[in-house]
Parts: C-alpha cells; structure tokens; sequence
C-alpha cells in the first residue's frame, strides 16, 4: 500500500510542476507589458516552482525504487517533501490561490493532498 501511495504522490506532483513549465511563455504574455527584469523575475519564479514540484517526484520515486517504501531514508525523504509541499502550499494560499485563476486556486490543495499521501505512507 505504501508504493501505491508513494507513487501515487510522487506522478501527480511531477505533473503538477511540469504542468507549471509548458505554458510558461503563454503565463508570462498574460501579465501584460513588462519591463525585462520583471519578465525575467517572473519567468525564474515560475519556472522554479516547476522545477521543484518535478524534483520533488523525482526524489520520493527514486528513494522508493531505489531503498524499498519502509526503509528509513524513505521515510526520511517522504516526510521532508511533505514538509515542503505543506510550506509550498501555505505560501500558495496566501498568494497565487487569492486570484481568479482556478490552476492557481487548485495549487495549496494538490500540493497538500500530495503531502497528506507522503506522510500516511510514512507511518
């Protein structure tokens, strides 16, 4: 059970953040004029998240594939991502979900479930 959970967590979270980096141009004309710092501010930003989210499934499979769901570093890696996609959609929360935009509206709740997934596969 705890590989399917594993799993489970770690494709949607991967998706999550490569679904942050393919409309990334389209997300960047959306803002409208921009001075080139704040295009490239934005762009990082955006990218980074992304980039992020993909590591974070990356590292949960990996750790899975490679030590067995029960083994401590599992455990140990499992819970730190949790940590970070509770952080990540604290901030997600209080910022990009205040907007219309209903991706965006849908990040603290993804992020958390994807945590929530991690930390019960830890116990």
């Amino acid at each position: 059970m705890e590989v399917i959970l594993f799993y489970t967590g770690s494709a949607v979270i991967f998706f999550w953040g490569v679904g942050h980096l393919i409309p990334t141009p389209g997300i960047i004309r959306g803002f409208g004029p921009l001075s080139e710092d704040n295009r490239r501010i934005i762009t990082m930003e955006w990218l980074a998240e992304g980039m992020t989210l993909c590591f974070i499934g990356v590292l949960v499979f990996a750790a899975v594939v490679m030590t067995g769901p029960a083994s401590q570093t599992v455990t140990f890696v499992g819970r730190a991502c949790a940590g970070m996609l509770l952080a990540m959609a604290a901030l997600s929360a209080f910022t990009g979900a205040r907007t219309s935009i209903l991706p965006m509206r849908l990040c603290p709740f993804i992020k958390s479930l994807v945590a929530v997934l991690f930390l019960i596969a830890t116990f």
